[in-house]
């Protein structure tokens, strides 16, 4: 099946993930040249969670393109705080705009949002699952500094058990050949199992670190990302992870010299200040690239016929997820979509295994 939403990055193919970072680069050549592109256009940014980079990023580019947005960033200051369900609220902002961009915090929301928008949805982060489009920040980062996308080592530190950016992004760079992968983290936040089962079956060399002094030595990219206070059951257990992982003067000088570093931010402590100076620090400037993706993007679903990006091949069956984080435990009237996936039976929102 085909649509014009984006989900996942992953289900596109390395050419059409070529095709946006081209669009983004000439967009970055010339931008004068895209200040009506979009003219008439409306973008909604439906934001159930807070975002800083992702929604401004979003506003801008379409404001860039000579469109206009609407939407909101707090759902209690909408018909969400009166018990609006997701359907009734996607099916009505899908009347009124050209494109949404959603973010919340249950997993799969994004997936369920595209059955009734009518429009394309973009996905700006789902709980704990995927933010594809902070990906595409980053591939456009590691394409214009590194001029590659393969033969890479990728370190990956902090959360990788509930760091959407670190899915997304792994799920992605799999596609690219002789990419490797280093993932430092605590045991107890180490990358879910359905991450490295990709790596596996797309033949990723992989590692898994404790030690961030250790294993920063031999990287082309580390990214760093925060400890997520917000997807901890307990302040308890966070205070039990927090300042692990932090990158220092100390460590950063046992780096390569061309090795770059990157962070989906935002930053509490997981990196110090002083870093910000050093030429391979780029986490501000991988923020830039980021606008140009999403102008890119827009664009690309909007107005190229040929831009259709291939979904699994999704079932409704019996299958009901029972992972407590999807968005089927909050919105029950969803059909139960999954699809098979190495002899398993996958939740079609969420990606976890059903039986």
């Amino acid at each position: 099946m085909f649509d014009k939403n984006l989900i996942d990055l992953s289900v596109m193919s390395t050419e059409q993930i070529d095709k946006i970072i081209r669009k983004a680069k000439k967009i970055m050549q010339s931008p004068a040249d895209y200040r009506h592109a979009c003219d008439g256009k409306i973008l909604a940014t439906l934001f159930y969670e807070p975002s800083t980079r992702t929604q401004m990023s979003f506003q801008t580019a379409m404001l860039k393109l000579g469109g206009r947005t609407i939407g909101f960033d707090n759902p209690m200051n909408s018909s969400v705080s009166k018990g609006e369900s997701l359907k009734d609220t996607i099916t009505i902002v899908g009347e009124y705009a050209d494109i949404i961009a959603i973010r919340h915090p249950v997993e799969g929301t994004a997936a369920a949002a595209s059955l009734y928008a009518g429009v394309p949805v973009i996905n700006c982060g789902d709980g704990g699952h995927l933010h594809p489009t902070q990906t595409l920040a980053d591939i456009i980062t590691l394409s214009c500094e590194k001029g590659r996308l393969d033969n890479l080592r990728v370190g990956v530190c902090g959360d990788l058990l509930n760091g959407r950016t670190v899915h997304s992004l792994i799920k992605t760079l799999a596609k690219y050949p002789n990419n490797s992968f280093v993932l430092i983290s605590t045991k107890e936040l180490s990358v879910p199992l359905y991450v490295i089962d990709i790596l596996e079956k797309n033949g990723c060399k992989y590692e898994i670190s404790h030690s961030l002094a250790d294993a920063i030595t031999d990287l082309d990219v580390l990214y760093m990302t925060r400890i997520q206070r917000e997807r901890f059951a307990s302040e308890e257990d966070y205070q039990a992870q927090k300042n692990v992982f932090v990158l220092d003067k100390e460590k950063l000088d046992k780096a390569r010299e061309d090795m770059i570093i990157l962070h989906p931010l935002p930053r509490v402590n997981e990196i110090t200040v002083d870093i910000d100076d050093d030429p391979r620090a780029l986490y501000f400037k991988q923020a830039q690239y980021g606008m140009y993706g999403r102008m890119a993007l827009i664009l690309l679903l909007l107005q190229d016929d040929e831009f259709f990006v291939e979904n699994r091949p999704f079932v409704v069956s019996n299958h009901h997820c029972n992972n407590p984080k999807c968005i089927t435990q909050q919105e029950p009237y969803l059909p139960n979509l999954s699809y098979e996936k190495l002899g398993m039976v996958m939740c079609g929102y969420c990606d976890k295994r059903i039986d």
